[in-house]
């Protein structure tokens, strides 16, 4: 199989399930952010490897999530767009600025913060790779007290752009709520996480999924297992037959857990390819041994090494 062939692959729309065949949408995995240290061996080769360059040539997308802690810069941000394939999408997280510390107060000025995240955003915007903005609610943002805030701030986001709302604290999982992200088409943040269930409950013609982890100080120092990830797949394939398009993000970076987990996903859902089967498969080595074993004649030899050159 070619390189194009296998790029081409990231974007398989239907697959054949126990039940029978099931059209889905666009199905789109990675992992919460990308530039860790502690993936190198399990993921990057070395750490003189240029990660993103690295990591989007393996993934179809990635959730920024630095954009939660502070405004990204002009220059990165066009450095995300210039140094990743056409075809590759960027969610981001939207600061918590506004979402934690301004609490998404109109008389805060939040409406202007929006304008201006979204104003550094632009190179993404433009190129076409700018996916979902996640707005990620702290766990004291409730419906009694907070409703009224949420439902201001979603009617001046920008309907040309996608939104996806985390809820944090079990008040807002109520068929009041859902209607109202309806209304905007913005999705509800379908979690994997030890506090809240996870209902699939779709609200926009596309869906967005995070798995957190189950550990403890913090969650996503975790490793989902076989059976987990088996469990959730029929899950991801039905959200995936009811919208356009379906974003999935594991947030469990410890030791490159989310590498593993994210391409072990991909593998039992039908949409990955070679090359991504053996960056899968050499996480798991890492993982579980501190070695690679990468033999000669390794698909990722078109990731790194000569061809990255």
């Amino acid at each position: 199989m070619g390189a194009g062939s296998l790029i081409a692959a990231h974007h398989l729309k239907s697959i054949s399930t126990a039940g029978g065949p099931e059209e889905m949408g666009d199905l789109l995995i990675g992992t919460s952010g990308w530039s860790y240290k502690e993936w190198e061996g399990v993921f990057y080769p070395n750490s003189t490897t240029n990660k993103l360059s690295y990591y989007s040539k393996v993934f179809p997308t990635v959730e920024i999530d630095s954009t939660f802690y502070a405004y990204p810069s002009k220059g990165l941000v066009m450095g995300w767009a210039r140094y990743s394939p056409d075809n590759f999408v960027f969610s981001a997280k939207l600061p918590q600025l506004l979402t934690h510390e301004k609490r998404l107060e109109m008389k805060k000025g939040v409406e202007a913060d929006l304008v201006r995240f979204l104003s550094l955003m632009k190179p993404l915007i433009a190129s076409g790779k700018l996916g979902p903005i996640l707005i990620q609610l702290p766990p004291s943002f409730t419906f009694e007290v907070d409703f009224t805030k949420l439902s201001s701030f979603l009617k001046v986001v920008p309907e040309d752009l996608k939104f996806a709302v985390e809820f944090r604290h079990p008040s807002w999982l109520r068929e009041e709520v859902w209607s109202i992200l309806r209304e905007r088409n913005v999705a509800n943040v379908i979690v994997d996480e030890p506090l809240l269930p996870p209902d699939t409950v779709v609200t926009a013609d596309f869906s967005f999924i995070r798995w957190h982890g189950h550990g403890t100080r913090p969650w996503y120092n975790y490793r989902y297992n076989e059976k987990q990830l088996r469990d959730w797949a029929p899950k991801v394939r039905e959200v995936a037959s009811r919208v356009k398009k379906t974003y999935g993000y594991f947030n469990n970076h410890f030791r490159g857990f989310a590498v593993e987990n994210s391409l072990k996903m991909m593998g039992m859902l039908g949409v990955s390819d070679p090359r991504q089967d053996e960056a899968g498969a050499k996480a798991t080595r890492f993982i579980d041994t501190g070695k690679s074993d990468l033999g000669e004649g390794s698909m990722l030899e078109f990731v790194g090494g000569k061809a990255a050159t």
